[in-house]
């Protein structure tokens, strides 16, 4: 056997004299690898023509990093990684660690170049020795190179061919650590092994893994624990502390004695740190949006971060390369700067699941924006982000680009658009429109020209039927008053100037230009509908919606984001006209019943065809928001009858900005400039006996009609059950009211949230 060995060490001599010293590493490499030496002649000559020739560039950037993500307050509220990684310099880490892995790893490391020879040979003897004992010769530089290979390999192929266990592979990583070795210093490659080294649990790098195990700093490491992560790395799984403790604290122990034996500690000190315990204070790490503080502003953040990295074309791509732009996101290393409010966050979140259950098959989504700037402050759903019960991962209040669905039909609060165009043309406040409960309207055309046939509309209302003006048509929400005036518009500048304001169906397409249009028949999502909004309270200033405003590389680079464009789209006359008139919503119109909000704020309610889904839009001057309630199943399966954009959305919107605006400036609107009507409140004459109700009404200067049958009330027969308009509405000097007497059918049930009036489809 001896002999054998002799002869052996006689041929390894003979190769170094004949090939010359630029060789010997890729023959020493051969030699280790292979189990015999019966073919090393052939193999090892071929071997280092092979390494003289090739390629030794190797890319020696700093390994993949975490991406974090930043609120508008700078306090982190994301992250996201492949490889839970965050390194640091070498002076960040603890001395004794940096011992203790020299002298496991490579106690000669800043003796010898690329490769040990002393301890490659040292190898060779003992595998040439042995048919089932091998001794591995790696330098730390080489096992540098080796993890650089696998961090900066794209595909698994590229995988399987940096990891196979090949002497070709072995040869390529000697190669590419001679480069390094020439490049960089000894403290370069060491602070670059420790960061990106494997420590187990998921932790990558000496400060990930201090932090996974210990819950402290890398320069916070006591001897035991730098010992323990420096024998990890040799076979992260087999010693991993908590799935075999005795193994890690006897591979623990190994390094302790090995570091007494090189004198980097004393015997004594190895003694009492090998006495005790493995003691773990674990932070496992813990990332994308699931785990995030706002989960479903971080999908909407990850969505826009995709478009950023793909320069708009996330969407066109194939899956492949869809995949490399969301392993670019994980692995990038990038500092994301948001628009995220946690106080308004936190206030959205409280309001809507203080409404609406997590776990009811129904689902409230909200958005909020800041006027004038079009940032996100706040984005949630009544479910919680995630799998099982209560909770969905589909973005609910975002368009489909952001991780959303189709969207959701706005209702009502579209009417908001027609007003605008209406104002913008000239048609004064005070024109006066008759509305009956139910017509036909005809003579739509849409942008190209094209016709609609006649369209039957009604109201929700049967005792909206009357004269109704740009006021009180939109405080009442009047389907058959809006009909009309969409008609003198146009359904073009109707549907434009919606489009000015950004709105677009939750898919991405255009709207659709249908004479329902003004109804809210198009399925939007929430984001949008709270920008547009904010424009109007920025004074027609409409700004694009913005989550992010600031990406920065590992390199210090800021990235390129799209371009997000404010534009005045209305002057600020109409817009102050408008934000009037919707003012009137919260104090005399279909949202009254919330109260307001403690401040100046303006909205519009929103109830989907058949009640199966409702919305509320609404603003203050420094901040907008949009609420939708539906069931997000489909309203084809399950519907959520008799909901009003003012019985659930309005209620959560109101919970969500008094929070979010608690301690805020409240600005008042602009006072519109110019005749603004001149109006008489409708008295309230519910409950009254018929002659001392007309009386009241003629008294404030009002001509009274009587319907002429009762209907179903809880108002004592014979009593006035209601009127159109409603009680204090606004109506012009001299205007009808129709009065509608109580046929005492629903004496007795309790009332309803509109002050006992019951609507004949109630029964």
């Amino acid at each position: 056997m001896l002999a054998q060995k002799d002869g052996r060490s006689n041929a390894l001599v003979q190769l170094m004299r004949l090939l010359g010293a630029g060789v010997v590493a890729g023959i020493l490499v051969a030699f280790i690898a292979l189990p015999g030496v019966g073919s090393v002649g052939l193999t090892a000559r071929d071997a280092a023509h092979d390494f003289q020739d090739m390629d030794s560039d190797l890319d020696t950037a700093p390994p993949p990093e975490k991406t974090v993500v930043y609120d508008a307050q700078g306090e982190q509220a994301a992250v996201f990684f492949d490889k839970y990684r965050e390194s640091v310099t070498l002076n960040k880490i603890a001395l004794i660690l940096q011992k203790a892995v020299i002298g496991i790893e490579d106690s000669r490391f800043y003796e010898h170049g690329a490769l040990d020879l002393k301890g490659t040979l040292r190898a060779l003897a003992t595998n040439a020795g042995s048919s089932d004992t091998r001794q591995g010769g790696s330098t730390l530089t080489q096992q540098y190179v080796k993890n650089l290979l696998v961090e900066n390999a794209q595909t698994d192929e590229e995988y399987r061919k940096v990891t196979a266990p090949t002497v070709e592979r072995k040869i390529r990583e000697l190669r590419y650590a001679l480069t390094v070795e020439e490049t960089m210093s000894k403290n370069q490659i060491l602070e670059g092994y420790l960061n990106i080294a494997y420590f187990g649990g998921g932790a990558y790098g000496v400060q990930a893994a201090s932090k996974r195990w210990f819950s402290k700093p890398a320069d916070k490491l006591t001897l035991p624990e730098a010992a323990l992560l420096a024998g990890i790395t040799q076979n992260p799984s087999a010693y991993d502390p908590n799935l075999h403790p005795k193994a890690a604290r006897e591979r623990r122990d190994t390094v302790l004695y090995r570091m007494a034996q090189l004198k980097m500690i004393t015997k004594a000190e190895a003694d009492a740190a090998a006495a005790k315990p493995i003691k773990l204070n674990e932070d496992k790490p813990v990332g994308g949006c699931e785990t995030s503080k706002a989960p479903f502003f971080c999908e909407y953040v990850k969505y826009e971060m995709y478009l950023i990295l793909s320069d708009g074309k996330y969407w066109q791509m194939s899956k492949e390369r869809q995949a490399e732009i969301q392993n670019r996101l994980k692995r990038g290393g990038y500092t994301i700067r948001t628009t995220l409010s946690m106080k308004a966050q936190n206030a959205l979140d409280k309001a809507l699941r203080g409404t609406v259950s997590p776990t009811s098959n129904k689902v409230a989504a909200e958005a909020m924006v800041q006027p004038g700037t079009g940032h996100i402050k706040a984005l949630g759903s009544s479910k919680r982000f995630g799998a099982g019960k209560g909770r969905t991962t589909l973005n609910l209040a975002a368009d489909n680009q952001h991780g959303g669905g189709v969207g959701v039909s706005a209702g009502s609060t579209f009417k908001t658009f027609t007003l605008a165009a209406a104002l913008e043309e000239g048609i004064p406040i005070r024109t006066s429109i008759h509305s009956p409960n139910r017509t036909v309207v005809s003579g739509f055309n849409d942008c190209k020209g094209g016709g609609f046939g006649p369209w039957n509309v009604a109201n929700a209302d049967p005792a909206e039927n009357g004269p109704y003006n740009l006021k009180n048509g939109t405080w009442l929400s009047v389907n058959t008053f809006y009909a009309f005036l969409q008609k003198r518009v146009g359904l073009c500048d109707a549907v434009k100037m919606a489009e000015r304001f950004g709105m677009k169906q939750g898919t991405g397409k255009p709207l659709q230009q249908v004479p329902s249009q003004v109804l809210g028949v198009n399925e939007v999502d929430m984001v949008h509908l709270a920008a547009a909004y904010a424009g109007f309270a920025a004074r027609g200033k409409y700004c694009e919606p913005v989550a992010v405003t600031e990406v920065v590389a590992p390199d210090g680079k800021k990235l390129k984001l799209p371009e997000k464009k404010c534009k005045q789209v209305v002057e600020q006359g109409v817009a102050d006209q408008v934000n009037e008139i919707l003012r009137g919503v919260l104090t005399r119109g279909t949202a009254k019943n919330i109260g307001g909000i403690g401040r100046p704020a303006a909205g519009k309610t929103g109830t989907c065809e058949d009640f199966h889904c409702a919305a509320f839009a609404g603003h203050t001057p420094n901040m907008a928001a949009a609420v939708a309630y539906w069931d997000y199943r489909g309203p084809w399966q399950h519907k959520v009858y008799g909901v009003y954009g003012a019985t659930i959305p309005a209620p959560i919107w109101a919970r969500s900005m008094r929070g979010a605006l608690a301690g805020e400036p409240a600005p008042n609107f602009n006072t519109p400039v110019g005749d603004f009507g001149d109006f008489t409140n409708v008295p309230d004459v519910r409950g009254r006996r018929l002659p001392e109700a007309m009386a009241a009404l003629r008294r404030a200067g009002l001509e009274v009609e009587v319907a002429p049958r009762p209907i179903p009330s809880d108002r004592e027969r014979g009593t006035v059950a209601n009127t159109s308009p409603g009680p204090r509405a606004e109506i012009e000097p001299g205007g009808k009211v129709i009065v509608y007497l109580s046929n005492g059918r629903d004496r007795g049930r309790p009332r309803n949230e509109n002050d006992g009036f019951r609507w004949p489809w109630e029964d």
